[in-house]
């Protein structure tokens, strides 16, 4: 008799993750939602290490990717292929689910058709010691808290969607993102356009076990995902008008504030005016009164010599927003939508295919569904 497929696949992207792992798919086998409704799904991306032995202790199916690294989409999308699951939940390999958080994600589902996709938030307990570190995921969990509902975009690190939501929606661009990106983010904007509903829940959480440096989180934000991110707005003509998660209008007005702060130093700076730097430095006080709630949240879960050392932190992160705003508008207008790798171009355009088959150019991506007259 043909087993009948599980509610969930459950697919983990992992790349030289040996030390994550056991505690990452430890936290899934322990999850509260019945084994039966799940299935398990590791893709190794090209570890060198024992990503995949320790993966092969805990995973139904192990995938193993050879070669060189092609980046979480490619790896998601690969387990996907060979998933069976009604639904599909993606975990990172660096967070460790709470035991009822497969099982809110399936309630949601089966609960509410009209939902596309559903995605949760890190809690308050990061293990990773370190002020960096501790601000960092602790902000990411506030964010989240603060936006539950409906929303444009989709997160990857604990994010559920139907199977045919996914099909329908193209799966990740592994064309575009061949490391990790915004692969998540701009996945959520086509899934947002086809009409389906994407939720964040902020009662389903995971625990973040990264380790955050200084200069990690400078490279994330500008990078990885601030720079590509305000690309992929300002492709879209969205920069000013979208409102989800960070990019609410508070948030852009504080940008602004701290970057005519910055301005008005080194101004003050050239012409040696006193009265030019107060004027600067008194254009963060509104910045601090906005974001007061943001410091009570880390006063109560920190302290308050905690809450008042993110006040720098955060200050900076709103450099960086500034800083990938513009070199987001800058190189689209530069160059226009970012183009995949020349030898997937080529392929194409002649209309040959090869393994994982290359995109037509009508479906490629939220990219340059707007951009190319066929």
């Amino acid at each position: 008799m043909k087993q009948a497929p599980p509610f969930f696949s459950v697919i983990v992207p992992a790349h030289q993750a040996e030390k994550t792992l056991p505690h990452a798919l430890g936290a899934i086998l322990a999850s509260d939602l019945p084994r039966e409704q799940w299935e398990l799904i590791v893709v190794d991306d090209a570890s060198t290490d024992e990503t995949a032995i320790v993966a092969a202790r805990y995973a139904d199916t192990v995938v193993r990717l050879p070669g060189k690294p092609h980046g979480p989409a490619y790896a998601r999308n690969r387990g996907f292929e060979v998933s069976r699951g009604e639904c599909i939940v993606f975990f990172d390999a660096d967070v460790c689910v709470h035991p009822d958080t497969l099982r809110k994600c399936a309630l949601v589902l089966a609960g509410e058709p009209d939902v596309g996709a559903v995605f949760g938030s890190y809690d308050t307990r990061p293990p990773a010691q370190g002020f960096v570190s501790q601000y960092r995921n602790l902000l990411h969990h506030y964010v989240h808290q603060q936006n539950g509902g409906d929303v444009e975009t989709f997160w990857a690190g604990c994010g559920a969607i139907r199977r045919a939501v996914f099909e329908e929606a193209g799966m990740y661009d592994e064309w575009h993102f061949a490391r990790p990106q915004i692969e998540d983010i701009e996945l959520g904007h086509r899934i947002r356009a086809l009409g389906h509903r994407i939720l964040l829940r902020p009662d389903i959480q995971v625990t973040h076990l990264k380790r955050w440096t200084f200069r990690a989180v400078v490279r994330t934000d500008l990078h990885d995902r601030g720079i590509p991110w305000a690309r992929l707005l300002a492709h879209r003509g969205a920069v000013l008008t979208s409102g989800t998660l960070n990019l609410k209008w508070t948030e852009k007005v504080n940008t602004i504030l701290v970057w005519l702060a910055v301005l008005g130093v080194l101004a003050s700076a050239w012409t040696r005016s006193g009265a030019l730097l107060a004027a600067a430095l008194l254009l963060l006080v509104p910045v601090v009164l906005l974001n007061l709630p943001l410091h009570r949240f880390f006063y109560h879960q920190r302290g308050l010599l905690f809450s008042i050392g993110v006040i720098p932190m955060h200050l900076m992160y709103y450099v960086l927003n500034g800083v990938s705003v513009g070199f987001g508008i800058l190189l689209n207008e530069t160059f226009g939508a970012p183009m995949p790798d020349p030898t997937v171009d080529a392929y194409s355009e002649v209309g040959l295919q090869r393994w994982p088959p290359v995109p037509s150019k009508h479906n490629r991506s939220s990219w340059t569904s707007s951009s190319r007259v066929e």
